[in-house]
């Protein structure tokens, strides 16, 4: 099972970190700077795009969960807001434009390496553009519910009604 990451050394100045009880719980903290470091969650938007009854699934280029199907997705750039990533990643990993419709759900993550810490899902309908993989996805297509390939997370099990999700 993969870890998170440890914090060693302080992001503003490089002064080796310490543990110092703040807020209520222990936290990294620079000595130098005298500021405790928090750790910021990743955030990844996504769309849940369908047609003519099937589900838009992209197959994973690269780690985690390479080889697998996800939804269209990515990380939420610093300066980005969700449904723009949304919207973003579906046209490079697609091909296709699409127009989100909806909020559908903001689904908790492992928020391990290389992982969201939540993921933020919009329903989205397609607009524009032609079927193809581009960017990080090896593979994109429409899939049957009823049949789905190797899904790459739990959080996207999640949100096509795989499994229950918890609060």
């Amino acid at each position: 099972m993969a870890e998170h990451l440890r914090l060693v050394y302080c992001p503003q100045c490089g002064t080796l970190l310490q543990d110092r009880e703040a807020y209520g719980r222990l936290r990294r903290y620079c000595p130098a700077c005298d500021r405790v470091i928090f750790r910021d969650p990743k955030v990844a938007a996504g769309a849940l795009v369908e047609q003519n009854g099937k589900v838009l699934l992209v197959r994973r280029s690269a780690r985690p969960g390479q080889g697998r199907w996800s939804l269209p997705a990515g990380f939420v750039e610093y300066d980005e807001q969700p449904a723009v990533t949304a919207s973003r990643e579906c046209l490079e990993e697609t091909g296709l434009e699409i127009e989100l419709t909806g909020l559908l759900a903001v689904i908790p993550g492992g928020g391990l390496p290389g992982e969201a810490s939540f993921m933020i899902v919009y329903r989205g309908r397609v607009v524009g553009g032609a079927l193809k993989a581009g960017d990080d996805a090896a593979a994109a297509r429409f899939f049957d519910p009823a049949d789905l390939p190797p899904l790459a997370f739990e959080s996207i099990r999640r949100v096509l009604g795989l499994t229950e999700s918890s609060p």
